[in-house]
């Protein structure tokens, strides 16, 4: 009897044990790898039609990502209403600091 209770309380300091380690690799790869830097956000901006093309107007976003608006009856140079995804780094400023890091090691 005693015996099989020593052997099930090992097993369950095993199983605290496992679940420890889960815990703290899940709590480490979450602050390194930074998920929230990778998923998607919507973003919607006032963009500058920059031509007219047959499928609708070209815009370029603040951000740099051209667009082709269908259905768009503005001309070059209005402002159109854009709605798209990036990823949350570019509104954050992550890859400027990662930019700035590197520029320092560079020789």
């Amino acid at each position: 009897m005693y015996k099989q209770q020593k052997q099930n309380n090992e097993k369950k300091s095993a199983m605290k044990m496992a679940l420890l380690m889960v815990a703290a690799t899940v709590v480490i790869v979450v602050l390194t790898v930074t998920p929230w830097n990778y998923i998607p956000t919507q973003v919607t901006e006032n963009a500058e039609v920059l031509a007219i093309i047959e499928a609708g107007c070209v815009v370029e976003s603040k951000h740099g990502h051209s667009f082709v608006v269908p259905n768009c009856d503005s001309s070059v140079g209005d402002l159109v209403s854009v709605t798209f995804h990036v990823p949350g780094a570019e509104l954050n400023g992550y890859y400027d600091r990662i930019r700035d890091k590197l520029e320092t090691v560079e020789p």
